[in-house]
């Protein structure tokens, strides 16, 4: 050896290797780092029916849908956690879903669910009813728990309802 590549590999003693495999370059020294998985707990929101809905439509009955909205009430900033809808029930007053809807949350603190019930309209969709759910104050856990709320009042005939299976797991 040259005094000069002496001299280099001194300087530079742990310089790695580098090859080439299937056009991709590689380097033969490898660090493996651990690698961690972040898990969020899952709130499960599993829409049942709605009973007694108003007609508001004009032209035939109403084909209502659901939206779900959920964000986190704060002092100064709402933090929004998604929006999800069901799919859309024709000619329905007393739909029946079955669907689960899945958010994932870092906790119930300050949780607020919206549920808003539409009627697919051409043009622009009309509000059929609406209620609002405060997660935190459920107590809710990772076993169902069934929620009936008033979506409507209505004048000339029963209260609209929506009904709901609501958990949370950790």
């Amino acid at each position: 050896p040259t005094q000069r590549s002496l001299f280099t590999r001194r300087i530079f003693p742990a310089t790695p290797r580098i090859t080439r495999h299937k056009s991709r370059s590689t380097k033969s020294c490898k660090a493996f780092l651990p690698v961690t998985k972040v898990i969020m707990p899952i709130l499960t929101v599993h829409l049942d029916k709605i009973t007694n809905l108003a007609d508001d439509d004009h032209i035939g009955n109403s084909d209502p849908y659901v939206k779900f909205e959920l964000e986190q009430d704060n002092a100064f900033f709402d933090k929004d956690f998604g929006e999800m809808k069901s799919t859309k029930k024709k000619d329905e007053q007393n739909p029946v879903y079955g669907e689960d809807f899945h958010f994932n949350i870092p906790t119930l603190n300050n949780m607020e669910l919206k549920v808003k019930v539409m009627d697919d309209d051409i043009g622009s969709d009309e509000k059929l009813g609406e209620t609002k759910i405060e997660l935190e104050k459920l107590g809710l856990s990772s076993t169902p728990m069934e929620v009936k709320r008033k979506v409507d009042n209505n004048f000339f005939s029963p209260d609209a309802y929506i009904f709901l299976k609501l958990s949370y797991s950790e």
